[in-house]
């Protein structure tokens, strides 16, 4: 899962990016308007954390941008303001969650998990798949009840596959989601991270659509037809 961080306060900057990182994320941050708008707009984000008051071009006008642009990705406003109105001018504009500085990281955390379950349509926390459990709060796998430990972008794969159960996602959408945008990007390490995780987690969790890509089918669903097949 990618997240974008969209602050021009570079001590909070360095922060949520770290904090982020540690969770789990692939994480890009950028300081001003400008490159927000053109970042949003063109790279694959789950979500956004977007501060109103950056220059160039500030949150709010960025932020419809995106919308006009079409981009769905989930938006938490960060600002100073707390007045009513401007609460609801960022909302009317697109945003989807609304924190005001300054905040506790948890807090902060907890919103943008519950917005990506939302944008995914899952109610709860935890993602299950069988015997297999993901933990979005504390970014722990287990299998069967027991830790499987996983590398950062082997968790994100399985993370981003599991967020989107039920649908074929292509090799290039998931290289847009587990890497940050500073990372040298290769697609032929997505087979490499999906056999290593049918490896570890020992199950067909995750399914190969020729051509197509990978998905994880929901547990126990009907025998594949001939042109779905594991590895």
């Amino acid at each position: 899962m990618k997240i974008l961080v969209v602050e021009d306060e570079a001590d909070l900057r360095r922060q949520l990016t770290e904090a982020l990182t540690e969770a789990g994320y692939a994480v890009d941050a950028c300081a001003d308007g400008e490159a927000a708008a053109f970042m949003g707009e063109t790279d694959g984000y789950d979500a956004v954390i977007l501060d109103m008051n950056i220059p160039f071009a500030d949150g709010m006008t960025v932020l419809r941008h995106w919308r006009e642009a079409g981009a769905r990705m989930p938006v938490l406003i960060l600002t100073a303001r707390d007045r009513w109105h401007d609460k609801v001018a960022g909302i009317d504009a697109g945003a989807d969650d609304y924190l005001t500085k300054p905040f506790v990281m948890e807090e902060l955390m907890a919103r943008l998990r519950a917005l990506m379950r939302r944008s995914a349509g899952h109610a709860s926390p935890e993602l299950v798949w069988g015997p297999v459990r993901l933990d979005t709060r504390s970014a722990r796998v287990l299998r069967d009840g027991e830790p499987v430990k996983l590398t950062s972008h082997e968790f994100r794969l399985l993370s981003y596959l599991m967020h989107h159960q039920g649908r074929v996602v292509s090799r290039t959408e998931l290289t847009e989601h587990i890497y940050a945008q500073d990372f040298d990007r290769d697609s032929n390490t997505i087979e490499v991270f999906v056999g290593r995780l049918r490896r570890k987690l020992d199950c067909d969790i995750i399914t190969t659509v020729r051509g197509l890509g990978y998905m994880i089918r929901p547990h126990g669903a009907p025998t594949l037809p001939d042109e779905i097949r594991p590895d």
